[in-house]
């Protein structure tokens, strides 16, 4: 498995081949440095660290600038590791976007939009009260009966209510790549990825 970090540029739409509209995703995939090669000797596992996007001195820590300097490489706001790389690659080396197969499935890893606190409405789908009779006024969207009662008198772990929603780490498997721009450094999938635009994006394939 090989992998490229990427930004979400956003959505359209494209036809294939046979006159279909299909919603995608545009990414800025790349170019990436390697800046560190992990070994099971050295560090217990395999797994190679890419670096991507350029940012300035000052907002680098003093550890980061030593950390690229050894691979003589500028600084970077995004270092994302994968595990099992199976393409060959030293440190200094750059990876472009065309080594992602064009045509062949990959998984999508993103931080998905925040919510904020949310109801159970909007969160977990809930019906809430239904009519608007017999006095009911302001529980239209109300969380409603838990089910607890003298028994065992406590809401139970898990129960399904109101709280944080969105700025989780989501994963999307099996999205196809359908076009792959290496001029552009471009990256077109299939479908919707989690993030808002100018997210990060790590692709596995």
């Amino acid at each position: 498995m090989s992998g490229i970090i990427g930004k979400k540029i956003g959505m359209t739409s494209m036809f294939n081949a046979e006159g279909k509209n299909i919603a995608c995703t545009v990414i800025e995939a790349g170019p990436c440095v390697v800046t560190q090669v992990k070994s099971v000797e050295t560090d217990g596992y395999d797994a190679v660290q890419l670096a991507f996007d350029d940012k300035k001195e000052k907002h680098t820590t003093k550890a980061m600038q030593g950390h690229f300097a050894k691979v003589n490489s500028p600084f970077k706001r995004k270092v994302v590791e994968f595990r099992n790389f199976t393409t060959e690659v030293k440190p200094g080396d750059v990876v472009k976007v065309d080594i992602c197969p064009e045509g062949e499935f990959c998984d999508v890893v993103g931080t998905s939009k925040g919510k904020g606190f949310q109801g159970v409405v909007k969160r977990h789908n809930f019906a809430g009260v239904g009519g608007a009779t017999h006095g009911q006024h302001n529980r239209m969207r109300a969380t409603g009966s838990m089910g607890a009662s003298s028994f065992p008198s406590r809401v139970l772990p898990g129960k399904r209510m109101t709280g944080h929603m969105g700025n989780d780490q989501v994963k999307i498997v099996n999205l196809q790549i359908l076009k792959v721009m290496p001029e552009q450094n471009l990256l077109i999938l299939k479908g919707a990825v989690p993030g808002a635009k100018g997210s990060y994006i790590k692709v596995e394939f």
